[in-house]
């Protein structure tokens, strides 16, 4: 399995390049908004099973700007899910992200940049597996708002690399009961934790097949001012396969690593059928 998974990290490039055209100049703008469902049902069923409905509201769209001298991509990205379990209501996604980079020609596929990304959620999270459930995380509890100048390698709007090797990170924590507990690294009663470090982001796009789009953005920081060697990951993997204009599959997993969250490794996994439109 790692040597399948080490293989494919391989090709990415390979593949990537063998798609690769030339960046329109001036404003592109483009993206996804999709609807996921899925659903198990029983009834009279013996071998047992609990009636669920779910149901994913996801938007990723994209502005990209190119000209001879410089370029400016910016990604935003939206989830939010529920689902009903026996008529209990549960929520099983709440993203908000926002990343943006700006980039000066330097030499062939090289930039000077500057980028900035927020990363937050919209309402309440809950730990489901305590009773009563217990408050996990909120609006601005946490939001993390990093930026930072570095170096940009970009082959196209679909596949490019940066290296902030000086980034400084805001870790936000607006609610009181997270921050008396010293939730996602704060100290207890404070709402602000500042980080210094170097931030490492790649993002790639590309069509292995037709009506078929592999995206993945990928996200690493180290804190220089505490426990530098513990890196800070997140990283999206999507697949879309489109079957007709309005519908679609989606697949996606979501692997997340913050000591100061904790400390095991987070992942998210949706498949489902996807109700959408390309914007």
């Amino acid at each position: 399995m790692k040597k399948t998974v080490l293989l494919f990290l391989l090709m990415i490039p390979l593949l990537i390049n063998a798609q690769e055209k030339k960046d329109e100049t001036g404003w592109k703008k483009g993206g996804h908004f999709g609807f996921i469902f899925s659903q198990t049902a029983f009834k009279n069923w013996t071998k047992g099973g609990e009636d669920a409905l779910t149901g994913n509201l996801k938007i990723d769209y994209n502005i990209n700007y190119n000209d001879a001298k410089q370029s400016w991509d910016t990604k935003f990205l939206f989830g939010y899910g529920m689902t009903r379990i026996n008529n209990v209501m549960k929520k099983t996604d709440d993203n908000l992200e926002i990343n943006s980079i700006y980039g000066y020609n330097l030499a062939k596929y090289w930039k000077f940049s500057f980028f900035g990304n927020l990363k937050t959620q919209l309402t309440t999270g809950y730990d489901y597996t305590t009773t009563p459930n217990t408050k996990t995380s909120n609006f601005f509890a946490p939001a993390f708002i990093s930026a930072g100048p570095g170096l940009l390698y970009k082959r196209s709007d679909n596949f490019y690399i940066n290296f902030a090797p000086v980034t400084s990170k805001l870790v936000i924590v607006n609610d009181p009961d997270l921050s008396a507990a010293g939730a996602f690294g704060v100290d207890p009663g404070k709402t602000l934790r500042y980080e210094l470090g170097m931030n490492y982001q790649m993002f790639f796009k590309f069509n292995p097949m037709k009506n078929v789009t592999v995206e993945n953005l990928f996200n690493a920081f180290s804190n220089y001012l505490d426990k530098p060697q513990n890196i800070d990951i997140d990283n999206l993997f999507t697949v879309r396969m489109k079957i007709n204009k309005y519908l679609g599959a989606h697949f996606s997993l979501q692997t997340v690593y913050d000591d100061n969250t904790i400390q095991k490794l987070q992942y998210a996994e949706l498949f489902g059928l996807d109700f959408g439109l390309d914007l």
